[in-house]
């Protein structure tokens, strides 16, 4: 059997890998269950899965969860250290889903035990992507992307050819706001920009695909993924979500991947992976779809894209400046304190005072990520202080 953890039980990608494990017990084994605050879920998911631990990152919630594990013999934790503890056990396959630059720290663990890290948290490997590959180097430890774009290139990108490689295209559904005006994402509510027309998603990637910001991290993502530089990744408009990414090959030949868009599937690719197990995913009918629609995206109402592609560019702390600014200006959107379009705003008033500052270190990532996150809740009292 092979042993798993999750790293992000209860949040999106979390709760559809528990559905892909309960589906296929005689072939996982579960090792630990990782989760934020939502408590009772957790319990759920662990005694579902006989997993052998349990850890809640919210100390406040401990009581709860031994409550809700008693007489099972699974083991419960609480807080940073013992999300850590849970990420370094000895697990064939980690799922690393915790959202955001908070799971920096157990996804590097999980690395070090040089096992197959399956990838979601894209902030990670953008934050502090030159600290996370060096790991992967010297643990020998295998990578494999979760996002539907990357795992789409992972799939068509066979390691021989690598050297013929023209260039890779990440495809994006455009979010809710494709074909809005900007006076009409100004007035944009957090309810409105949430409501995907596509894919099922946490609240902060739903933001984000709805900024295109989402597609910008993917670019510097894929950048780091597959060793590529920033005029090799292009990106394009494709509201039907079928075809995932492309890869473009000096021969004049292009493979795409394509499935429904269902997480479960590139989930289930990098659970099963070298094999493949099946999926309740919708099985993709061409003739039914009828047609697929690609176009360039809109820089000019999307400056996001923008700004994370000149983030790569710039490359050392740059990227990981863009991301803390914009996880900050994301919850001051969703809280209300903050508008939509100036969500770009404080990004780059964030990314042009800090610049692109060295490194190279775990702990100046942190440093970094600190000084970034505190001057974006500076800009972010200032654009508030503005719209009243």
């Amino acid at each position: 059997m092979k042993t798993v953890t999750i790293l992000g039980s209860t949040g999106s990608i979390g709760t559809q890998t528990v559905g892909l494990l309960a589906a296929e017990p005689e072939r996982y084994r579960v090792r630990a269950l990782v989760a934020g605050k939502n408590v009772t879920l957790l319990a759920e998911q662990a005694r579902l899965l006989r997993a052998e631990s349990a850890v809640i990152c919210d100390r406040g919630l401990y009581p709860q969860l031994r409550h809700a594990l008693a007489g099972t013999g699974i083991r419960a934790g609480c807080g940073d250290a013992a999300v850590v503890e849970a990420a370094a056990m000895d697990a064939d396959w980690t799922m690393a889903a915790i959202t955001g630059a908070a799971g920096l720290q157990a996804t590097l663990a999980a690395i070090r035990r040089g096992k197959t890290v399956a990838l979601a948290n894209k902030e990670a490997l953008i934050c502090a992507g030159e600290v996370m590959l060096a790991a992967v180097r010297a643990a020998g430890a295998t990578l494999l992307p979760v996002d539907s774009e990357h795992n789409a290139i992972f799939q068509a990108l066979h390691e021989a050819h690598r050297p013929a490689v023209e260039k890779i295209v990440l495809t994006a559904s455009g979010g809710p706001f494709r074909t809005a005006t900007s006076e009409e994402m100004a007035r944009a509510l957090p309810e409105t920009a949430l409501r995907h027309p596509v894919w099922s998603m946490g609240a902060k990637i739903s933001i984000d695909s709805a900024t295109m910001m989402n597609k910008g991290l993917e670019l510097i993502e894929a950048a780091r993924l597959f060793d590529l530089a920033s005029d090799q990744i292009d990106v394009l408009v494709h509201p039907q979500s079928v075809v995932h990414g492309l890869v473009y090959y000096r021969d004049g030949s292009v493979l795409a991947q394509l499935g429904s868009p269902d997480m479960r599937v590139p989930i289930a690719y990098t659970l099963a992976w070298p094999g493949r197990i099946a999926t309740p995913a919708r099985r993709l009918d061409l003739a039914a779809l009828g047609r697929l629609d690609f176009d360039e995206p809109d820089l000019e109402r999307f400056p996001a894209l923008r700004l994370a592609r000149e983030a790569l560019v710039a490359g050392a702390g740059a990227p990981a400046v863009l991301s803390a600014a914009n996880e900050v200006a994301v919850d001051a959107f969703l809280q209300r304190r903050l508008g939509f379009l100036d969500i770009a705003t404080v990004v780059a008033s964030v990314v042009d005072e800090m610049g692109a500052p060295p490194a190279p270190t775990l702990d100046a990532v942190l440093e970094l990520d600190a000084g970034a996150r505190a001057a974006a809740m500076r800009y972010c009292l200032k654009c508030a202080r503005s719209a009243a």
